[in-house]
């Protein structure tokens, strides 16, 4: 297969459906402690932020979270809204006004919507609907929706820039598969390829969101100022190229594969997203917060990497195959273990912002 074969192939793959050992479902407590640890600031940011004229005319609020992934996480996501919402309206005396909630949960058409949409809560307080599709396309006509949340998502990136598997590129990124200890050049293009990215991302959400509506974005960053070497995150996948190149080494998998293949994402900082929200001059910023790792809860080594294979094994399998799965991992935990890996580092953050439609 060719280098742009892979590249185009590797881009699009969902979190492990199903619920089993090495599914996301079972393996998103950290994602999922950090959306419970930020319910608090959207119940906040919606009795502040939120004019309840914007549901007038239907009296219907309409959510939509993008990257949903198989849950549980989604609806605990989905469900702070609606409570923040009926808790706003409460507030205010207008408990007969509290609109219908209709919920749009959104991933790649690859994703595991059966699972997803057969775990729906029995007891839900709104519709539900699914949306396949990149959220670097556009998912919903013009100024349709109230409120739109991407949790732990849009770190993911639309592909893996061009240049960093080319091997007449200064940015070829050989023999790894992340940018935090490449060369500037591999650094550069995927910021770049960040740039770009949100910008796009912002711009649609500008198209779909009504005026005066609401973007919750909840992401994995890093602080500003922070080198993407010394970021947590970054740290957490860039331990899994040695793994790779152990088993080159013992003629388990091919070099070749290795230096085409790398893991589409980017760590943003929260200057880079106020940057991104500057450029593309649609949206305020309401507020923007930095949330320590501490809020997501404490996972041991073991429980780090099921995390990781749950997050990337899709994608290693396509590119490597389904038999190098169990022992790349096995080599993933000892080598976390090697590094005494201290995923609670305040080299990492989790960012929280609320963006208003202008």
């Amino acid at each position: 297969m060719a280098n742009e074969d892979i590249y185009t192939f590797s881009e699009a793959f969902p979190m492990k459906g199903g619920d089993g050992i090495h599914s996301y479902t079972l393996n998103s407590n950290l994602q999922g402690n950090g959306v419970i640890a930020a319910k608090k600031l959207i119940t906040e940011s919606i009795a502040e932020k939120l004019d309840i004229k914007i549901f007038s005319s239907l009296n219907i609020c309409r959510i939509a979270d993008l990257g949903c992934s198989v849950g549980p996480n989604t609806f605990f996501a989905v469900q702070n809204i609606v409570d923040a919402v009926k808790f706003k309206y409460k507030n205010l005396g207008l408990d007969s006004q509290i609109p219908e909630f209709h919920a749009f949960f959104n991933d790649h058409v690859a994703n595991d919507f059966n699972t997803l949409f057969t775990s729906l809560p029995p007891n839900r307080e709104y519709h539900a609907a699914g949306v396949p599709g990149s959220f670097y396309s556009k998912l919903f006509p013009n100024s349709l929706l109230h409120i739109v949340n991407c949790s732990f998502s849009c770190h993911w990136l639309s592909k893996v820039p061009k240049e960093v598997i080319d091997k007449s590129s200064s940015a070829w990124n050989k023999g790894r598969i992340h940018y935090a200890n490449a060369p500037d050049a591999v650094v550069k293009a995927f910021e770049a390829q960040y740039q770009k990215d949100m910008d796009s991302f912002l711009c649609l959400r500008a198209q779909e969101i009504v005026h005066g509506g609401l973007l919750v974005i909840f992401s994995p960053s890093r602080p500003s100022g922070t080198s993407h070497s010394q970021s947590a995150y970054n740290m957490l996948v860039d331990a899994l190229s040695p793994c790779l190149m152990d088993l080159v080494k013992k003629g388990v998998v091919d070099e070749k594969k290795v230096d085409s293949f790398n893991i589409p994402v980017f760590h943003f900082s929260p200057e880079e997203l106020t940057q991104a929200v500057d450029r593309t001059g649609y949206f305020s910023i309401e507020e923007i917060k930095e949330l320590p790792l501490t809020a997501n809860g404490t996972l041991s080594l073991e429980q780090l990497s099921l995390h990781i294979r749950a997050i990337v094994e899709l994608s290693v399998k396509a590119n490597f195959g389904e038999e190098i799965l169990d022992e790349l991992f096995d080599l993933y935990l000892k080598k976390l273990q090697e590094l005494s890996f201290n995923f609670n580092s305040e080299n990492s953050i989790n960012v929280f912002a609320i963006l208003k439609r202008k």
